[in-house]
């Protein structure tokens, strides 16, 4: 097999690294496919061998796994998820008889990636993962962060010469609108306040470290003599490296390459131009959320590349389903053993199943849909109305006519945002729905007070960040402060509130003009 396919890719798999990690998602597909529970049986092995903790009672026990909560408890437990979805969504392809003709991962997903190209076993990628995250923690956790700003690598590049700081570095370069910034906390905070003069959004990425910067560089020689020990077999399938910018090839010492990753960027929009010049068609995100289908579809646009998520919630639906649908109607993917078949019909040859899933799939589905429905409105019909509480607002109703868009902001450092005394919170509410429906195509009506943004509706954490940009802008708001987590703004009333705070900030402290 040639590990350089330069013609002949059609479908490329990729791996997530950073965020990429939806524990409802995750939940809801185990249900239905029992490789994830195999996946993460193995991971619990070595995790209850390194922290005497099994990963699957931390993700699937009583209390749902919250991303920002494993971040900040277990940042060990957070980079073993990510992987481990990523692995699960590959076995649950792979069971399905999806092939493909290349694998890919962002960041901690190459290792992913490596793993399921059998260069290492599942259980030592877990050993690898876990000592990633062991070195940084022996080097004093290395105080720093992570920030996406809004701008591409070339402006980012000019805006950090600004700075002049050697430990601050951009490590990734996702689209042309997109660049995230590596790098010491205190030093990052210069970074997005020259950011916001410049009217560059920015934001800060859910992360336990700072990845892909030169202040890592004395974490690397310690991880790459401890990879060295572990077994490392020839690749059984082409991996492609956003990092290196080639494929790893046979005679390749993984050990140096993957600790080479902790001080190079990701050039992961690179990457995907050239898998695309490469023949590649079809890149289907094995693991969590849905960042980086979002990702290719930027950097692909104006193609017909189709990009699918798999272990995410769009629409809040599990995406895995509908994207296997899509890979049997386009002839790459039929149910061989595991997932659906095994569960429903373990008996039945594989070919008579996937003859009748292609014909009646769909109405099994929909009456799946109908009987789930039916019966959560019977069960919450059983429990006792909760007590009201004042803080939280009624949902609101349905608009018949979106109101006319205020004109837009001038930035900050021109002139002062709208008056607050001009808004109360229902006026906003309404523009706000208004702005996020027709930026993601949704009716308005989904956008009420509590919904949430991404368990419910499917808005990732990069789409999140270009809207709250495109707001920052219309409303003339203030760089957003060093430690503001957008998982804490995770429903349209708290974007509001939080909007609105920041006008009456402005209202309090600032002029009605602005100087120059």
């Amino acid at each position: 097999m040639s590990s350089n396919p330069s013609t002949g890719v059609t479908t490329a798999f990729l791996f997530p690294g950073q965020g990429g990690f939806d524990g409802e998602a995750l939940r809801r597909a185990k249900e239905l496919h029992p490789q994830i529970g195999r996946v993460f049986e193995r991971l619990d092995a070595v995790t209850e061998e390194l922290y005497a903790r099994r990963i699957s009672e931390v993700l699937f026990g009583e209390r749902k796994a919250d991303l920002r909560d494993l971040l900040d408890n277990d940042p060990w437990a957070s980079q073993v998820a990510i992987y481990g979805a990523g692995l699960a969504g590959y076995e649950i392809l792979a069971a399905q008889g999806a092939t493909p003709d290349v694998l890919a991962g962002h960041s901690l997903g190459e290792i992913t990636a490596l793993v399921a190209a059998g260069a290492f076993s599942v259980e030592d990628g877990v050993r690898i993962v876990a000592q990633r995250v062991a070195v940084i923690e022996r080097q004093g956790g290395v105080d720093g962060r992570m920030v996406a700003l809004a701008a591409s690598a070339e402006r980012t590049r000019k805006l950090l010469e600004l700075v002049d700081e050697p430990l601050l570095a951009v490590a990734t370069e996702n689209h042309d609108e997109q660049t995230v910034v590596s790098g010491p906390a205190g030093i990052l905070d210069r970074v997005v306040a020259i950011a916001g003069q410049l009217d560059v959004g920015a934001i800060e990425i859910d992360t336990p470290f700072p990845f892909h910067t030169p202040a890592l560089a004395p974490a690397a020689p310690e991880f790459a003599a401890y990879v060295r020990k572990l077994d490392q077999h020839p690749l059984n399938r082409p991996v492609y490296s956003p990092i290196l910018q080639r494929y790893y090839e046979p005679g390749d010492v993984l050990a140096d390459l993957l600790a080479e990753h902790f001080t190079r960027p990701v050039r992961f929009a690179a990457a995907v131009r050239h898998l695309r010049e490469s023949g590649a068609e079809v890149f289907v995100e094995a693991g969590g959320r849905a960042a980086l289908s979002k990702l290719v579809a930027k950097v692909t646009a104006g193609s017909e590349v189709r990009s699918l998520p798999t272990l995410a919630l769009t629409g809040g639906r599990l995406a895995l389903e509908e994207t296997l649908e899509a890979l049997r109607e386009a002839g790459l993917a039929a149910p061989e053993r595991g997932g659906l078949a095994e569960l429903l019909a373990p008996s039945v040859p594989s070919d008579v199943f996937a003859a009748y899933w292609s014909e009646r799939g769909h109405m099994v589905l929909e009456l799946v849909r109908t009987e789930l429905d039916a019966f959560r409105k019977s069960a919450e019909a059983g429990r006792p109305e909760p007590e009201p509480a004042e803080h939280i607002a009624e949902p609101e109703p349905a608009v018949e006519a979106a109101p006319e868009p205020a004109a837009a902001a001038p930035s900050a450092s021109s002139a002062s945002g709208p008056r607050p005394e001009e808004y109360d919170r229902e006026r906003l509410f309404d523009e706000l729905r208004t702005l996020y429906a027709e930026a993601l195509e949704y009716p308005e009506d989904v956008f009420e007070d509590e919904v949430q943004l991404e368990a419910e509706l499917g808005v990732d954490s990069v789409k999140q960040v270009e809207l709250l940009s495109r707001v920052s802008s219309r409303y003339g708001l203030p760089p957003r402060e060093s430690g503001f987590r957008l998982a804490t703004y995770n429903t349209m009333g708290k974007i509001t509130d939080f909007v609105l705070q920041q006008m009456n900030d402005q209202g309090a402290h600032a002029p009605a003009s602005a100087t120059g």
